[in-house]
């Protein structure tokens, strides 16, 4: 049986880099729509009396603030980093007074915001057109879609642990749901390819 030579030419390999660019690429959509997906279930399904309680050790701070800060976040970086792409950034809510229901439409709204900007800078080659000298993170689109994901389920963690302390623990339906990020993956996949 004859071996098949380890040498490839240029064009296999760039090829590979090329389908390896669009994998990435796909990945990393697929992360922040299963990021947003998990957020978004979380409010939809979080208990009423919980929007209005104080946070324990922040009171002036309530639960729905922090929804509406999450969305507000997502507006701030697409306004920042969008610009040098001609993105409009999604508008922002009243943190402090930001029903569930309009949370959920400003959601879905940053959420688009979020993956204009991500598709734009993975069109322009990754890295992001950064000039924010606080910015604290590096300056790609790999970095920066960890960087929201890892905010957000920061956030989602703070409720959780906020529900617990105000003796309204979460139903292990919603906790455990956090973490289903396989299904929340799937879902959102049928749902972006028009299949669900």
């Amino acid at each position: 049986m004859a071996q098949r030579s380890k040498t490839r030419t240029s064009e296999e390999v760039t090829s590979t880099i090329q389908m390896s660019a669009r994998n990435q690429h796909n990945d990393l959509v697929a992360v922040w729509r299963t990021n947003n997906r998990v957020t978004e279930f979380l409010f939809e399904n979080l208990p009423k009396e919980l929007w209005s309680m104080k946070i324990p050790g922040a009171p002036h701070r309530t639960i729905g603030m922090i929804g509406g800060h999450i969305h507000n976040a997502r507006c701030m970086w697409v306004k920042m980093i969008g610009k040098g792409v001609g993105i409009t950034p999604p508008t922002n809510v009243d943190h402090r007074r930001v029903s569930r229901r309009e949370l959920l439409r400003a959601l879905e709204r940053s959420n688009k915001g979020v993956l204009e900007l991500i598709n734009a800078y993975l069109h322009e080659g990754g890295a992001l057109d950064i000039r924010i000298p606080w910015m604290n993170i590096p300056s790609d689109v790999a970095h920066f879609v960890v960087y929201l994901v890892a905010h957000e389920a920061h956030h989602r963690g703070q409720i959780v642990l906020a529900a617990r302390e105000l003796g309204h623990r979460l139903p292990q339906e919603i906790t455990a749901g956090l973490w289903q990020w396989k299904k929340w993956h799937q879902l959102e996949t049928k749902r972006a390819s028009g299949r669900a």
